[in-house]
């Protein structure tokens, strides 16, 4: 583990020394010299990505299991993140669905009603992260 770190720090820090670089040279006339340092990048951070989530997983679960702690502090990130990206998600939705009805009933100020509902089913979504939320926070 220590040696993923580590690797990942050299990484990190040869990828700003190769920014600051360019950046003092000019990036303009040195395109292919850029992508080849941002190939190597991406080559080099790939499978230490997949090999620290390889060596670090079966760490957090171990850790899970032996605190009963984890379980709920687990379950309120839970409860938070389903209603926060169900509210994202919504907002979204109803900022979409909400300037086509304005454009529509814009020109055809018959179909109000149709819009009404697409927006109202948009603003569902919010409403489905709340219960799913609230059925986690009752489990707890």
């Amino acid at each position: 583990m220590n040696f993923i770190m580590v690797s990942t720090i050299i990484l990190v820090l040869m990828t700003i020394g190769a920014g600051v670089y360019f950046l003092d040279k000019g990036t303009d006339t040195n395109k292919k010299k850029l992508k080849k340092v941002l190939r190597f990048n991406l080559y080099a951070f790939i499978p230490l990505l997949v090999s620290a989530i390889i060596l670090l997983v079966p760490n957090f679960s171990r850790a899970e299991i032996a605190s009963p702690q984890a379980a709920s502090g687990l379950g309120f990130i839970a409860a938070a993140l389903s209603t926060g990206l169900a509210t994202i998600g919504a907002g979204y939705a109803v900022g979409v669905v909400g300037s086509s009805a304005l454009g529509a009933v814009s020109e055809e100020p018959q179909i109000l009603g149709k819009t009404l509902i697409f927006v109202g089913l948009a603003e569902g979504i919010a409403i489905y992260g709340l219960i799913v939320s609230i059925l986690i926070l009752g489990r707890l």
